[in-house]
């Protein structure tokens, strides 16, 4: 027998916020009262706090995940500059992925070029990647999908052997692992987001870059102001991508309680596991080596616009993660793919669905997820 029907939200912020209202409060008082808000000691300090979270040496922060990959791109030597009569350079990136990862390969002026995914994974298959790289090939953006890392060993073994740069896109997975090294660690440097739905997520837009690589950090430092150093002086032309200090501060406060919600993350994914065990719903898999952050909880289902539309009609939100792969994508048309290149990623984006997994979930209403999914399942 159904439970009564009740509304589940994809995304539920105000209760996490109510239990560190003051916190977060204090925190940003204390930035007000300063006026301080370029920079600055809550700057510093996120920057220390992340940087020593993903094992890595220093942190650098941004104005958006965006801006931290574009900053990368750039600090890496990957920008095209409008008097530059060359062809583009290539970068290659995952055919199925949020848009920014390769939208941001296209607003530095390089050519992104398309790898299918691992459909247990949803990451870039790296057995793919090495057909796909020539002379104009000068890096490699591994996305870290839906909180679970890519299988680094092999794209850094690629990247190393044909001398490309690693950009990871950590934007999702904060606090992911493999093999006991956190996503951000492995290639020249990591993009993290604190879109305020992240696990992570700070009062408004924001993101990090994060490096081993002190040369890298010190490049996305000016590159994010402008490109300045000395002030007023500028080597090359770089951007507004500073990172404000009412952000750092609410995300020092929140940093202190990710290990707690990442667990609560993880008890809410074991469940569904069990719940679901048996039926059509396939469940995500974590390869062995990997600790998933569970940015999302991706489902596959079999007439995944029919499940959607009756789940939202009993009360729970859910969303597609991503209804279209980016080859297909209008605006990048010019490159020449068709539908059919990228057959994985053309399959997730029709069968992939991502319920609700945010830590505050009830019991009661994990319940009521799960029942209705296999309802709605059942009679689609």
């Amino acid at each position: 027998m159904m439970q009564k029907k009740m509304n589940v939200p994809l995304f539920e912020l105000k209760t996490q916020y109510a239990k560190i209202r003051d916190e977060v409060r204090k925190a940003v008082d204390e930035v007000l009262e300063s006026q301080y808000f370029i920079g600055g000691p809550a700057v510093d300090g996120l920057e220390k706090a992340v940087a020593q979270y993903e094992g890595v040496g220093y942190g650098v922060g941004v104005s958006s995940g965006t801006d931290a990959l574009i900053s990368s791109l750039m600090a890496l030597g990957i920008y095209r500059s409008p008097l530059d009569s060359n062809p583009p350079v290539e970068v290659i990136v995952p055919a199925y992925t949020f848009f920014a990862t390769a939208g941001c390969v296209w607003r530095v002026g390089a050519r992104p070029v398309f790898v299918d995914i691992d459909p247990v994974t949803f990451n870039i298959d790296a057995s793919k990647i090495e057909e796909k790289i020539t002379e104009r090939t000068k890096a490699i953006i591994p996305v870290h999908l839906f909180g679970q890392c890519a299988e680094m060993e092999k794209v850094m073994e690629i990247a190393n052997r044909h001398g490309l740069h690693v950009v990871e896109d950590c934007a999702q997975s904060i606090g992911a692992s493999r093999n006991g090294s956190f996503a951000g660690s492995f290639g020249d440097c990591g993009a993290l987001s604190f879109f305020p739905t992240k696990n992570l997520g700070g009062l408004g837009d924001g993101g990090m870059v994060i490096s081993n690589h002190k040369h890298v950090a010190d490049e996305v430092r000016r590159i994010r102001n402008h490109g300045m150093n000395p002030k007023y002086y500028h080597k090359s032309v770089g951007g507004n991508f500073r990172l404000d200090a009412i952000q750092a501060a609410a995300l020092l406060v929140k940093i202190k309680h990710l290990d707690s919600w990442r667990d609560m993350r993880e008890s809410n994914a074991k469940f569904y596991d069990s719940a679901f065990k048996g039926s059509d719903v396939i469940t995500p898999t974590i390869i062995e080596g990997n600790k998933s952050v569970y940015n999302q909880y991706i489902v596959r289902v079999p007439k995944r616009d029919k499940v959607l539309a009756h789940l939202r009609e009993l009360g729970v939100n859910c969303e597609i993660y991503y209804p279209v792969a980016l080859h297909e994508q209008e605006c990048f048309a010019p490159l020449g793919y068709a539908k059919g290149d990228f057959p994985e990623s053309e399959k997730a984006a029709a069968e992939s669905l991502a319920l609700p997994i945010y830590p505050e979930l009830s019991k009661e209403q994990l319940e009521y997820v799960a029942n209705c999914v296999l309802k709605a399942v059942s009679e689609a």
